[in-house]
């Protein structure tokens, strides 16, 4: 697996886990939140992920975005549709989400060469 995905797994798991581990209901509550918002409803997962995709990016939040992008790809969405999304992010966002640009195309290369 390409380390660019190894490491912001492992720091992320690690992380979430002390965040539990404080046993906050809010913070566990907001979690369970988003688990279940991108569960398939109406709308399937593949189009929750790529309107959250959007969003982060939107945000500029790249850890969100790798986030995103990782549920892209494990739902089989293609690369066309992913960037399609990307640039609805550029042109709701503006020229300022354009590092977190490069940075999605990097994760999402990262994610396609992984072993």
């Amino acid at each position: 697996m390409s380390q660019l995905v190894e490491e912001f797994n492992a720091y992320r798991s690690k992380m979430n886990e002390k965040i539990l581990d404080e046993n906050s209901k809010i913070i566990k509550r907001i979690f369970n939140l988003d688990t279940n918002t991108y569960s398939a409803g109406t709308l399937d997962v593949a189009t929750k992920e790529l309107m959250g995709l959007v969003a982060s990016t939107v945000l500029r939040c790249d850890d969100c975005i790798r986030y995103h992008l990782e549920q892209c790809y494990k739902n089989k969405v293609s690369k066309a549709a992913v960037v399609e999304s990307l640039e609805i992010s550029t042109l709701v966002g503006g020229t300022i989400v354009i590092p977190h640009l490069r940075r999605a195309f990097e994760y999402w290369d990262a994610l396609e060469n992984k072993k």
